[in-house]
């Protein structure tokens, strides 16, 4: 299971909400997720996102490519960053980085907590949304996870114009072990009408311990500023 979870970047799924990026965390389908990459760890991401309409204004079609690497030698607590580039965007290079530590790390029964951030750039216009986040992993259910964000409350707006720079995020995610060990499925959401927020759904294949394939699909909160609902295709690699 936790082999399939690397193997996933999310929140590395959402790339473009309206004309925002979001660079590559490892996460769900549009959120972080608790999970961080060890050291020398390295995956490649491949995006690509289309609207599932042709009016004018469902938003933007996207692509972009991504690095997410580990730079700590700990099994407790882990450190991960990384950078995507998305040529459509107004902010094409954009950063993140994650600490994070695993379920029972330091406690028998204490969930994985992270904090991070991601869609980080310093020139005008990016979202730089901080988050923190907690996850647990129930017998048959699978991971359930929560947390909150907030970002730049001069990017982060509603329809009206009006700052909407901060929210709920939530997940559930588990691999479906009764079908096969190489699928897993997530659901996701993060509240707010300011272009990220959205319910996210989708699921991945790995082919093999260094390739997968993920399929997912975004409804967003407020079609002004996210646009009508996009499907995503995604190939995820990790280097040697």
């Amino acid at each position: 299971m936790r082999n399939l979870r690397e193997l996933v970047i999310a929140g590395a799924i959402v790339i473009m909400a309206g004309s925002s990026a979001m660079a590559f965390p490892t996460g769900q389908i549009n959120i972080p997720s608790t999970d961080a990459k060890g050291l020398k760890e390295v995956t490649l991401g491949i995006n690509n996102y289309a609207t599932f309409s042709s009016d004018p204004n469902a938003g933007v079609n996207a692509y972009g490519i991504g690095v997410t690497t580990g730079v700590l030698p700990f099994e407790k607590v882990k450190l991960e960053v990384g950078t995507d580039y998305t040529p459509h965007s107004q902010n094409p290079l954009n950063f993140n980085a994650k600490l994070a530590v695993p379920e029972g790390a330091f406690i028998n029964g204490m969930p994985a907590l992270a904090i991070g951030g991601f869609a980080l750039d310093s020139t005008d216009g990016a979202p730089n949304i901080m988050y923190a986040l907690a996850a647990k992993t129930l017998p048959t259910v699978g991971r359930l996870s929560i947390g909150g964000y907030t970002g730049d409350k001069d990017v982060l707006l509603n329809a009206n114009g009006k700052k909407d720079n901060s929210g709920v995020i939530a997940s559930w995610d588990r691999t479906i072990s009764e079908v096969s060990d190489k699928l897993w499925l997530s659901v996701d959401y993060m509240s707010g009408r300011n272009g990220f927020g959205g319910l996210g759904m989708g699921g991945a294949w790995a082919f093999t311990s260094q390739i997968a394939v993920l399929l997912g699909a975004t409804v967003y909160n407020e079609m002004d500023t996210g646009g009508k609902p996009t499907f995503t295709t995604q190939v995820i690699i990790n280097l040697p």
